[in-house]
């Protein structure tokens, strides 16, 4: 028995920890795993019991390298700080762990609970100073050695890199030939549906209408897989938006040989452990990129045009780009404008009843807390109309150009697509030829497997008749192919571009593709509070200047002019309000909103510009105050008095006072009136108005 053990020890458990790095290593180095469970003897030989020997294996294929994915790495640590394991058996250091981190807290723990760690070499007691520092020195050159062994795999796969001969995974549409160099695809399906990904984003511009078309007609996109029991086979499913993005983004599409896109970047998650992240490289820092590599499906021109324009279309930035993806709002020019006063891009914001008035405003400046109102705030029509004038004026010269090419794109788009249906019913016959081929070559005797063949062809012959009626159904619904009378009516309506261009059925999201196609960006200014100063950049730097008015306000709009209200405010002198609607329309004048004056609305105007009422009382008239102090009477009896016509009384209309005038008749008549009423009769008396006298 070895010196350096004591009773306490053996008296707990003993662990032989067992691992591999991968699992090629665990299935073509088996001898390194046998030499690792035999030290399991060792722990026999050495004194431990059979029962109290446990073999920790669960981290076989995995990585010493941190401790994330290691449960039995971590069920030691745990055993060993709870005290109750008396060593550790490992074949080397580097089995352990590979990191220093990880290695120094196993062994600090085993020296605070006297746990002893035992390898091929011999037995090693962490808490003694020399042990410790040579299970130290060992853990270090573990991890060093690590650090060389990466960095000769590295090394060797960078040099070949360099040269082009690195084999990895090809994305789908390239493969490797016979010698090793990368060949498109041999099936003329793949190629076709890889190439009509880059054709529909030269189109449309964005990677959600390419999954979109592929949707809308119906069509397959393969993916190739690697590994296990599909090595190397075809399986063709729906084209998500990712695949699109991945697609887009691969220079190996563009003839470009790449090592070094991604590199993985360590993060530590909440829990505390340390994960490794695949990060994308900017093109800058690729190790290695060669062009004209090998036959691409797009030019390396074409590929730095769609990176452009994905990162254009993107909405989540920091800043929001112009010329960004053309969507469906009613606002024309949403991402070509720009503000001239902090020169960031114009936003849309729709308001109304379901947010039917689209307006173009910055709000950067306030945003930020550096102004206190928006550089700018107006209409989408009024800039929208202009500017499409100007577009139909730049493109009259070439309109007939123009419908020509966007017809040969429309069928080579439609034959593209159907080239497509007809070699996905190929493929469908080959698989229903195939099964019948292999039913007919079975022996009759071997019924079980007959029975399994006949199935099998019975299924590929109802695949194949639902794909027949897949693709007749698509051509009756999708497929266009313009007939020469079609074709005289398109050139036909080309020459008359403005009537297209304001038509009900021609989509907004095709006005502003083409706005893209001519416009570069439109800066715009506001010198003063009605106008607009616009500066249009067209894609061949070209520049036209415009100055476009504002039109009042709905409160502009219904304020009357000076001239008007000074003419009311004159004849108010002498004319009532009815009188001076009836001149104003004598003489051909109309109301704010084009009807004739009444004389509400002349109360209106009266009342908004603060015109006082005419007075049109005359000398030998008197007010009711004045006849109930002539007679030493109350204002409810003058009131009874106009009421019942004791005296004649006049008022202009219904909130004018009344104007009385009296005759020597009418003194003597009313004088009497009061001698001989000694007390008038309340119930009698009562105000023309309504209240009691």
């Amino acid at each position: 028995m070895n010196t350096a053990i004591n009773e306490q020890q053996l008296s707990k458990t003993a662990y032989v920890y067992v691992r591999q790095s991968t699992l090629a290593q665990v299935r073509h180095h088996q001898e390194s795993t046998e030499r690792q469970y035999a030290l399991k003897e060792k722990a026999l030989q050495l004194g431990w019991h059979d029962s109290t020997v446990q073999i920790l294996d669960r981290d076989l294929g995995k990585s010493g390298a941190q401790i994330t994915g290691r449960e039995d790495f971590k069920t030691l640590v745990a055993e060993v700080s709870m005290g109750q394991v008396g060593a550790v058996f490992a074949l080397e250091v580097s089995r352990l762990a590979r990191s220093n981190l990880d290695w120094h807290r196993l062994l600090e723990l085993c020296a605070l609970t006297d746990t002893l760690v035992i390898d091929e070499d011999g037995c090693y007691n962490p808490a003694d100073f020399n042990d410790g520092l040579l299970l130290g020195l060992k853990g270090t050159m573990a991890q060093a050695e690590l650090h060389l062994l990466r960095g000769r795999l590295l090394g060797g796969k960078l040099n070949k890199a360099r040269k082009g001969e690195l084999r990895f995974p090809l994305p789908v549409g390239l493969c490797y030939g016979e010698e090793g160099q990368v060949v498109l695809d041999p099936d003329e399906e793949v190629r076709g549906a890889v190439a009509l990904v880059f054709r529909l984003f030269r189109e449309t511009g964005t990677a959600f209408a390419v999954m979109q078309e592929f949707g809308k007609s119906t069509l397959r996109f393969p993916k190739r897989s690697y590994g296990g029991a599909w090595d190397g086979k075809l399986i063709w499913g729906q084209l998500s938006h990712s695949r699109v993005l991945n697609i887009l983004k691969n220079p190996s599409y563009a003839g470009m040989y790449v090592f070094g896109r991604y590199q993985y970047r360590r993060q530590i998650s909440p829990t505390g452990e340390v994960h490794k992240t695949p990060c994308a490289v900017p093109m800058a820092d690729w190790r290695v990129s060669l062009q004209e590599h090998h036959e691409g499906y797009i030019s390396w021109d074409e590929y730095l045009r769609n990176q452009e324009r994905l990162a254009k279309n993107r909405t989540n930035g920091e800043e929001m780009m112009l010329s960004g993806p053309a969507r469906e709002g009613l606002a024309l020019l949403q991402g070509l404008l720009v503000c001239g006063h902090c020169g960031r891009a114009l936003t849309v914001r729709y308001t109304g009843n379901g947010g039917v008035y689209p307006c173009y405003l910055c709000t950067w400046l306030k945003r930020e807390g550096r102004a206190t109102k928006c550089c700018m705030n107006f209409r989408c029509d009024l800039l929208d109309s202009a500017i499409g004038t100007e577009v139909l004026r730049a493109l009259q010269p070439a309109e007939l150009k123009l419908a020509l090419v966007a017809l040969e794109e429309l069928e080579a788009r439609d034959q593209t697509v159907c080239r497509q249906w007809q070699m996905r019913l190929e493929r469908a016959e080959y698989e229903a030829e195939l099964a019948e081929r292999r039913y007919q070559e079975v022996d009759p005797s071997q019924r079980l497997v007959a029975a399994t063949l006949e199935r099998r062809w019975n299924a590929a012959l109802l695949q194949l008749e639902e794909l027949k009626q897949q693709a007749a159904e698509f051509q009756r619904q999708h497929a266009r192919v313009a007939t020469p009378e079609q074709k005289a009516k398109v050139l036909a309506l080309a020459k008359d571009l403005p009537k297209l261009w304001h038509a009900a059925t021609t989509q907004a999201k095709d006005r502003k593709r083409m706005l893209r196609l001519l416009i570069k960006d439109i800066t715009v200014e506001k010198p003063a509070p009605k106008q607009l100063s616009v500066h249009i950049r067209w894609q061949g730097n070209a520049t036209t200047d415009l100055t476009i008015q504002i039109p009042p306000n709905i409160a502009d709009r219904m304020r009357y002019p000076a001239e008007v209200v000074d003419r009311v405010r004159d004849m108010a002198q002498h004319l009532p309000d009815v009188d001076i609607a009836d001149k104003l329309n004598q003489q051909g004048h109309t109301s704010i909103t084009g009807k004739p004056y009444t004389t509400s609305i002349i109360q209106w105007i009266r009342f908004r510009y603060g015109i006082p009422p005419p007075v049109l009382k005359k000398p030998e008239e008197l007010t009711v105050q004045q006849v109930a102090e002539l007679f030493q009477v109350s204002d409810h009896v003058v009131y009874y008095w106009i009421q019942n016509a004791i005296v004649r009384a006049r008022k202009l209309n219904a909130g004018s006072p009344y104007w009385i005038t009296l005759g020597e008749m009418d003194h003597q008549k009313l004088r009497d009136w009061v001698r001989n009423s000694h007390q008038i009769d309340s119930a009698v008396l009562t105000h023309p108005e309504g209240g009691a006298l």
